[in-house]
């Protein structure tokens, strides 16, 4: 195994969405690049035992582990976690990742004809909640970090975006709209942290198999489609993405910044 980035020991990592798919792996690859992690989450009762595992294993790793089962959208439970990592003696957070995955999957208009179920549609309320929190909560949490002292030169800020922000698909409308505009909002914030040191990129993963993307209508063929698709024959992996925000959160990466960088084994090229 390679050795990772020295960079980060001792440092931490702020993710948001730490519970499951590309957060829970990411929390995991920095803990073993010597990163403490604080985790911004929202579980139920059913699934808080794989937290508390996944909280667990940092921690067998000699990291610090801080995990808050909080709505992240919240501007009060933001103030929160703030206390909390200010109490706990964090001076400043070196990585943020911007994985939440939790948005309304509706058409824009009722289905002609359709059953009463498909007669459901997007409305105001849940366009804006998807919007909300897919997008422009990465603008608050950033606004926030900085107000409160927390992230400065050699910051590292990175969003979670997938080729769906620039593809249509049945029901995807507000989800794909909320990938646009957060790929929007990393260039606008790569722009305006740059003179500050901190840099801004978006990872847009390939198809990756989370419990994200089994709430899509259709998850089965667009998983299917993507391991034809993809030239290494395989599906992305949680894992994948982990490795290269590391890599990209090490030294000499200052430079890379404002952009949207595939980690999809070369999945989008393929025509």
């Amino acid at each position: 195994m390679t050795s990772q980035p020295s960079s980060l020991k001792g440092q931490w990592a702020l993710i948001l969405g730490a519970s499951s798919g590309f957060g829970a792996a990411s929390a995991l690859a920095l803990a073993r690049a010597g990163c403490n992690v604080a985790g911004v989450h929202l579980d139920r009762k059913a699934t808080l035992p794989k937290v508390q595992a996944l909280i667990a294993e940092i921690e067998a790793l000699g990291v610090k582990a801080l995990f808050f089962n909080v709505n992240a959208s919240s501007q009060d439970k933001r103030a929160e976690v703030f206390d909390a990592l200010r109490g706990a003696g964090v001076e400043r957070v070196k990585v943020l990742l911007h994985s939440l995955a939790f948005g309304s999957l509706l058409p824009f208009f009722p289905v002609p004809g359709g059953a009463e179920e498909e007669a459901k549609f997007m409305g105001r309320d849940r366009m804006e909640m998807t919007l909300d929190v897919m997008a422009h909560s990465l603008v608050y949490w950033t606004q926030e970090l900085l107000d409160a002292g927390l992230l400065g030169e050699g910051g590292r800020i990175f969003s979670m975006t997938s080729s769906g922000g620039a593809r249509v698909m049945p029901s995807y409308g507000a989800v794909s709209a909320a990938k646009a505009a957060l790929e929007s909002h990393t260039r606008q914030m790569a722009m305006e942290l740059a003179p500050r040191g901190i840099t801004v990129n978006a990872l847009r993963a390939g198809v990756t198999d989370t419990p994200a993307l089994r709430m899509i209508p259709g998850n089965a063929r667009i998983l299917d489609m993507a391991r034809e698709r993809n030239p290494a024959g395989r599906l992305t992996t949680p894992e994948d993405v982990a490795g290269a925000l590391v890599a990209l959160s090490g030294p000499g990466t200052d430079w890379i910044t404002g952009n949207v960088i595939g980690v999809d084994g070369g999945e989008d090229i393929v025509g």
